[in-house]
């Protein structure tokens, strides 16, 4: 099986790397940051993984392209696209410019667009993975603030909420397009611990005055199952949805938060 992993030069979509790598996977790691890109690709490598790494903007079709053509030419085929590449902003609602709006929908939305469009391209080209099984899968990480309603952080990330419920949507609407042959489906994390996560907590504690870590700490504090998510808890739902188990699953949007979003 080959994967590849959009936005994978660290955080969740390493984590999903290195995961599924361990499983014997090919992987193709890709940012939009070749440099970081090619010392994540060394890091996976080391495990003994066949890996190669791609520089691609997803917001680029030929980009998207480039990096399904890369995939095929090392590995022979693609079986799965994790659509994982994305950018988050901290603003108040009507501090939110255009400029920055769409640049949030850019990345976000069009970018997980044109690379569910590259990889089933390709995907419908190939044969079955198995009998009964499909040809292959997508898997889009959208987010819990793309489902759920108005919550603490509702009037500070309006622009990425919006994003991440249209990747929800664009999963729906490709899970039906591509059935029976490719199943898509989305994963929905909550408070992670990576860089991004670091970034939010920085600008809305400057948003509201408070010293920093207060965001983070106070967010987390209440997670029922009492502690942060890692990357790793998401790479675990990305094993299963790369796995035949999964294979009757497709259009769904599955939570993995700590039961944040519980009641």
């Amino acid at each position: 099986m080959t994967v590849a992993i959009t936005g994978s030069g660290q955080g969740i979509g390493l984590a999903m790397a290195h995961r599924l790598a361990a499983q014997g996977a090919n992987i193709v790691i890709s940012d939009i940051d070749a440099d970081k890109a090619a010392a994540a690709a060394s890091e996976v490598r080391a495990s003994g993984a066949s890996v190669i790494s791609v520089r691609a903007d997803v917001t680029s079709a030929d980009d998207c392209t480039s990096l399904v053509a890369a995939a095929v030419a090392e590995f022979g085929s693609l079986e799965m696209m994790v659509c994982n590449a994305g950018i988050v902003q901290v603003k108040p609602f009507l501090e939110v410019s255009a400029d920055d709006w769409n640049r949030t929908m850019n990345v976000n939305v069009t970018g997980t667009m044109l690379t569910m469009q590259a990889a089933a391209r390709q995907i419908l080209t190939q044969e079955a993975m198995g009998d009964g099984r499909p040809k292959g899968k997508i898997v889009a990480i959208a987010s819990i603030a793309g489902r759920y309603a108005a919550g603490p952080m509702a009037p500070i990330i309006p622009h990425y909420r919006a994003s991440k419920a249209a990747v929800i949507s664009l999963t729906h609407s490709a899970s039906a397009t591509f059935a029976p042959h490719i199943t898509v489906n989305a994963i929905c994390p909550g408070l992670v611990e990576t860089d991004m996560w670091k970034l939010i907590d920085e600008q809305w504690s400057a948003v509201e005055g408070w010293e920093t870590g207060t965001a983070w700490k106070t967010r987390t504090s209440a997670v029922p199952l009492g502690r942060p998510q890692t990357s790793d808890d998401v790479a675990g739902l990305a094993e299963f949805l790369a796995s035949p188990a999964s294979d009757y699953m497709t259009g769904q949007s599955i939570n993995i938060d700590g039961g944040l979003t519980v009641g």
